[in-house]
């Protein structure tokens, strides 16, 4: 019997990011083994065991195939003779698929602390690169959200998902295959993903491969309009920066369902009912719906607080039951503020390029001293007002 640390913890440890779970493949073993050493099974078909004192996972060492949809028409085959590699094999992301042999079912000290690696792990840990194992990703396509969200969680130390993988993800998402996925999975993924230190990541990962239609279809609509888009991600990209918490976040994500708030057609009441519905389809939890809807619903009252009389402060106050949970409206006066801020970012983003996208050879060539600054003055003012104009 040999027994192995895996997977995350292999690879935060690399990273040099904290390790809070490990995971342990074993190889040589069975699950009468297992048993008779004081471990507890999860589920009565799957072979993978709770330590008895900490509770970790340890698994015995399995391959899968593929016979039927979605992340769970799988078969799996688990004995004695299958082997680390072929255990390896099985996993989603190079970065995912290395071990590190430890002492024993009772010592998780590693044996030389040498990583094993047989599908390019740490060259794409190097080279800061999310690559698939094998042909076998393309199985299960739950494997999409998951690749996303590790963009996410890496994004801000330089990493990038490889064109091969990023295919694949493609391939899977306009298949029909995320189609079978449960929408409780898919929300645990999604959640998890948005409150990573770069949740503009997963989402606009998932609308740039078209995996929006199955259980966010509004959202990606929505995002057919750039504004939007961009204003949101930016949005996001300060949620995380901010520590913003879940619900705050999803607000975030659903204000792109809310037209008024950037100027375009739908009313508030409108968006409300939207995002409702989106909850009720993709099983988001009540809670963030509705402070969602709630964010919609009062989002100019948010937006003008210097501007409201008593009564109108007061109906707000009511509005939100903040009379009840007093941190509610904080929590939405922040939410208010970060997307204003997105607002007030892609302006002056958009003002930046006119700035640059003006120069030299777009004004008078004889033109001399103060006359110059105001010729490009002149010319990047017009640019920007045409930009604006265009959108």
């Amino acid at each position: 019997m040999q027994v192995y640390l895996v997977g995350g913890a292999v690879r935060d440890g690399l990273l040099g990011r904290p390790v809070t779970d490990k995971d342990f493949v074993v190889v040589g073993s069975s699950v009468e083994q297992m048993l008779a050493a004081g471990f507890v099974q999860v589920g009565a078909d799957f072979p993978v065991f709770l330590h008895p004192t900490s509770h970790e996972e340890y698994a015995l060492a399995r391959t899968e195939r593929k016979q039927g949809h979605g992340y769970q028409g799988f078969s799996v085959h688990a004995s004695p003779d299958v082997t680390l590699q072929q255990d390896l094999q099985r996993r989603d992301l190079t970065i995912n698929a290395m071990a590190i042999e430890v002492t024993s079912l009772t010592d998780d000290t590693p044996i030389t602390g040498e990583v094993i690696d047989y599908y390019g792990g740490l060259d794409d840990i190097e080279q800061k690169t999310l690559r698939h194992v094998s042909d076998a990703f393309g199985e299960d396509p739950l494997r999409v959200l998951r690749v996303a969200r590790f963009y996410g969680r890496y994004h801000a130390l330089g990493f990038s998902i490889s064109s091969d993988t990023l295919q694949l993800m493609r391939k899977l998402a306009t298949s029909g295959e995320l189609a079978h996925l449960s929408c409780e999975r898919v929300w645990q993924e999604s959640s998890r993903a948005t409150m990573q230190v770069s949740p503009h990541i997963y989402w606009q990962t998932l609308f740039d491969i078209g995996a929006l239609d199955d259980y966010f279809a509004p959202l990606g609509q929505a995002w057919q309009n750039t504004t939007v888009k961009e204003t949101v991600q930016t949005a996001l990209y300060f949620a995380g920066q901010m520590q913003l918490n879940l619900s705050q976040r999803w607000a975030l994500l659903m204000a792109s369902l809310d037209d008024a708030l950037f100027h375009l057609k739908n009313d508030a009441t409108t968006a409300s009912k939207s995002i409702s519905s989106l909850g009720q389809s993709a099983k988001v939890p009540k809670a963030h719906t509705q402070f969602a809807s709630l964010f919609v619903e009062q989002a100019q009252q948010l937006n003008n607080i210097d501007e409201l009389n008593a009564a109108q402060k007061i109906d707000l106050i009511q509005a939100c039951s903040a009379h009840k949970a007093p941190e509610k409206i904080s929590q939405l006066l922040v939410t208010s503020q970060v997307l204003q801020l997105a607002i007030h970012h892609r302006e002056m983003m958009l003002a930046l390029s006119s700035y640059h996208a003006i120069g030299m050879p777009d004004i008078a060539s004889d033109l001399k001293g103060p006359a110059i600054g105001a010729a490009l003055r002149g010319a990047r003012i017009q640019h920007l007002q045409a930009q604006d104009e265009q959108t």
